[in-house]
Formats: C-alpha cells, sequence, structure tokens
C-alpha cells in the first residue's frame, strides 16, 4: 500500500513541475467570465469507474466549446463500478472495494489524468469530491492529496454541516478551499441548503468556500442574486441549472425562476472571479453532450449580447 506521504510527497513534486512549466492552459473566458462544466453533466455518457470515462469527458468538453471543469470524482475512480451498483445486502463490501481503491491508488494515476486534460486544453479547476460519515480519515487526507494531484484550486463538496466540522482539521492541515454545495431540503439543519447553513460552514474555517447552485437555492425561494453580491469573495464557482421556485422540477433553461441571465451579466458587470459552471439536470431528450451544449450556447448568447 502506497502511504500518505508518499502519495503527498510525490504529488506535490507534480504540483511544483507544473507550477515551473507556467501551468497548462488557462481557461479563455466568455464574455470576461469564466465558463465551465460541471462533468456530472455528462454521467450518462462519461459512467463512473470506467477507464475511458475522462477521454469521454474531455470529447464532450471539446464539442461544448468548454476549456475549464469541476471534475466530478465517481467518473475517474476506477473501483466505484461495483460499489454503486451492488445489490444492498452487498453494499458494505463494495464500500469497502472503493475505499481500498481510493487508498492503493497512485498519485501518478491522478497526474495522469490531470496531464490528459492539460493535453485536451481543459482546466481542472475543482474536484467535487463528496465526503460523507462513512470516509476513514486516511480516506479524507487522500481525497485532498488527489486534488493536489489533479492541479485543482479547490475541492467542491456535496456533504452535510456534521461533517464539515469534522473536515476542519483536514483543510487546514492540507491549506486546501474546501467548497460547500447546497441542496434545497431546507427542512434539515444537517444540509447547506439555507443561507444560514453557509455561513455556519464560513465560520468553522478560513479554508471553507461556497459553491453556490443558483437552482437549488432559487428552489429554496432565496435570492441567489443578493447572495452573490454580498458573498463573492466567499464563493468558488456558482452551479448553473434552472429549477422552479417552492421546491419545483428543474427544466430547461429560460422556462424556469433562476436567474441565469441575470447572474451571468452580473459576473460580468464585476469583472468576478466567481467560475460559473453548467450542471445539467433537466430530463432532456438530445443525449447529455447535446442538452450541455444546449446550455453552453444559452449561457454565452447571455455574455455576448
Amino acid at each position: 500500500m502506497i502511504t500518505r506521504r508518499q502519495f503527498s510527497k510525490t504529488a506535490l513534486a507534480g504540483m511544483v513541475g507544473t507550477t515551473l512549466a507556467a501551468r497548462w492552459s488557462s481557461a479563455s473566458p466568455v464574455g470576461g467570465v469564466r465558463l465551465g462544466a460541471q462533468t456530472y453533466c455528462f454521467r450518462d455518457v462519461a459512467r463512473p469507474g470506467t477507464a475511458d470515462a475522462i477521454d469521454v469527458i474531455l470529447a464532450a468538453m471539446k464539442t461544448c466549446g468548454l476549456d475549464e471543469c469541476e471534475l466530478w470524482s465517481p467518473q475517474i475512480e476506477l473501483a466505484p463500478a461495483a460499489a454503486r451498483t451492488a445489490p444492498q445486502a452487498e453494499q458494505a463490501k463494495a464500500r469497502e472495494a472503493l475505499r481500498q481503491w481510493r487508498m492503493t491508488s497512485s498519485p501518478t494515476y491522478y497526474e495522469g489524468v490531470r496531464r490528459r486534460c492539460a493535453a485536451a486544453g481543459v482546466t481542472i479547476f475543482a474536484y467535487n469530491l463528496s465526503f460523507n460519515e462513512s470516509f476513514s480519515d486516511d480516506e479524507i487526507n487522500r481525497g485532498f492529496d488527489a486534488a493536489k494531484a489533479l492541479g485543482a484550486e479547490v475541492i467542491t463538496a456535496s456533504t452535510t454541516v456534521r461533517m464539515a466540522k469534522r473536515l476542519v482539521p483536514f483543510a487546514g492541515r492540507h491549506k486546501m478551499p474546501v467548497a460547500m454545495h447546497n441542496h434545497s431540503n431546507v427542512d434539515d439543519p444537517n444540509e447547506f441548503a439555507t443561507p444560514q447553513s453557509f455561513m455556519t460552514a464560513l465560520a468553522m474555517s478560513p479554508f471553507y468556500r461556497i459553491n453556490l447552485d443558483i437552482g437549488h437555492f432559487t428552489a429554496a425561494d432565496f435570492n441567489a442574486l443578493e447572495f452573490m453580491a454580498a458573498h463573492q469573495d466567499k464563493i468558488s464557482n456558482l452551479h448553473l441549472k434552472d429549477r422552479k421556485k417552492h421546491q419545483g422540477d428543474n427544466v430547461i433553461w429560460g422556462t424556469g425562476d433562476t436567474p441565469i441571465k441575470e447572474a451571468l451579466a452580473w459576473l460580468q458587470k464585476e469583472k468576478s472571479q466567481v467560475r460559473a459552471y453548467i450542471e445539467y439536470e433537466y430530463p432532456g431528450t438530445r443525449g447529455a453532450v447535446a442538452e450541455t451544449k444546449a446550455c453552453a450556447d444559452y449561457a454565452r448568447q447571455a455574455l455576448t449580447a
């Protein structure tokens, strides 16, 4: 088994080499806004646990005309196919198999993913690793090390308030930002859903940030534009999707209540460094890549009109 110290040392060496080489390609802003995609968009074609998922993602990004991403961890973890499809009675065994894969995977594997992305002109800004209470401490550490080896600037996480408390010393030790992602379940105080839940996290650690999903925020009946204006210095990236208010559905962009165009215009006006990432979730009919491209075209039109 590769030790965490060996992993960290090799990952750091890879990062230094990348820095000395002036990193890889710099993402191209659209109308001054850093537009990209959460690779979860391509989940139907870049299936978790498959060795070619990263190549499918890169081809999809090219089709969509995007060169910056938030990389969804299941798409590059080569063990989770079993962990996510096992019968209920075998879930514990499958979960342990995923843990062992994470603990024994080489830093050179993640560096290889980074290089493949760089060769395709795609920047990994964020690594989406959603920590939960099944993670061991060593597994948490390994997740931070993986993010560094990938060259990510931030970890995004669909996690809980309780888990955020546990992550505080890890973020501090690794000196890496962790951005909490919100959903719309305002009835559970352990969920990130309300403005106050974000404030609770920010008070825990100077390394904590916000991955604001403006679709979920709107569905929970909060004002995304006001929140952005008040907390832009703590927001790493937005998730763009269109949802109806009052816990409404995900819908085709432009048919819901989420202020997507207004949010993009605000980022543009403010010359904000907050990223704007597409997250395709509505029930489209043209396939994941075509629907994500339609979302990207919608955003481009809004930014260049």
